[in-house]
């Protein structure tokens, strides 16, 4: 076994994000749902600028990521394990088998209705990369602001009001890092979303929730998902805290996984992925024009590994 699957939080939408699974049998009713459930076809709000409010974007990506699993998922080898990125650990449940898709998708709005509720007003979240962890527990320490995500050892995303984060953003230019606003307007995986992260965790307890059926790693920690309690317990925590993305891709290569396919939209954590373990294939659907294409280059990708 070595196929480890990806599924990407919010940033990474764009129009085009659904042109490979258009159609498709069984990716179709995916996208259908979620159209019923936003009041609009998914490829409508792709197109529009919109796509980025926190309330579409989450449901979108996950859409995005369940309506290409579908697809692909009678052709793809044995699952190592799955991981999901922000939001996208949602997707990552339902395609483990913790909740079914409908319930995946509703949860995905109240997700972000309960996180824009909570969210300070003009706050989102600032990419940093160069600095290391001294200098970044500084930065935070010094503007009020908070360590969101750890992508790798000097690539972070810091959350908090956006005035501090300017603030935050010219120290940390002025000291040779890389910074980038991203497209995201809460302040995810920090404590100012201790409120809906306790909406969540309710939210979560209204459901029908499963064990996971694959091995699925947890994005606070990194560590298996094996219970109902722990689906619960990690899900809601991961809004108020931070994500360890750079434990959970290393996770997923010491159980055994080699072969990386992101779900899409984007490739940043295929990238990623790349970068942190260069011994890894790991590529997104957005790579590949066609699903051949994709399952083509996962059975040699898998082959050599």
């Amino acid at each position: 076994m070595s196929l480890v699957l990806l599924c990407p939080g919010q940033g990474g939408q764009h129009p085009a994000m659904f042109e490979r699974v258009r159609g498709n049998p069984l990716a179709q009713p995916v996208m259908d749902l979620a159209g019923e459930l936003l009041g609009t076809p998914v490829e409508e709000i792709a197109a529009d600028t919109t796509r980025f409010r926190n309330a579409l974007a989450q449901p979108l990506v996950c859409t995005a990521a369940l309506a290409h699993w579908a697809a692909l998922r009678n052709a793809l080898p044995t699952i190592t394990a799955v991981a999901g990125y922000s939001a996208g650990e949602l997707a990552a449940h339902a395609v483990a088998g913790s909740v079914d898709t409908a319930t995946c998708l509703q949860l995905a709005r109240k997700r972000a209705r309960l996180m824009d509720a909570a969210t300070p007003d003009d706050a989102g979240l600032l990419a940093v990369i160069g600095l290391d962890d001294v200098r970044i527990a500084r930065l935070c320490a010094a503007h009020g602001i908070f360590l969101a995500i750890v992508n790798g050892p000097d690539h972070v995303v810091l959350g908090g009001e956006r005035s501090t984060l300017e603030a935050a953003s010219a120290e940390a230019s002025a000291s040779g890092a890389r910074v980038v606003s991203l497209p995201v307007c809460v302040p995810a995986h920090t404590p100012l979303l201790t409120v809906a992260a306790q909406g969540f965790e309710d939210a979560l307890h209204s459901v029908t929730l499963r064990p996971p059926g694959l091995r699925l790693l947890a994005g606070i920690d990194g560590r298996l998902v094996g219970d109902v309690d722990r689906v619960v317990a990690t899900l809601s925590a991961q809004i108020s805290q931070p994500l360890q993305w750079q434990t959970v891709l290393q996770q997923a290569v010491e159980r055994g996984g080699r072969v990386f396919l992101e779900l899409g939209p984007g490739a940043a954590l295929s990238r990623r992925a790349r970068e942190l373990h260069p011994q890894l294939e790991a590529r997104s659907v957005e790579d590949f024009q066609t699903l051949e294409g994709v399952l083509e280059w996962v059975d040699r990708a898998c082959a050599r590994a």
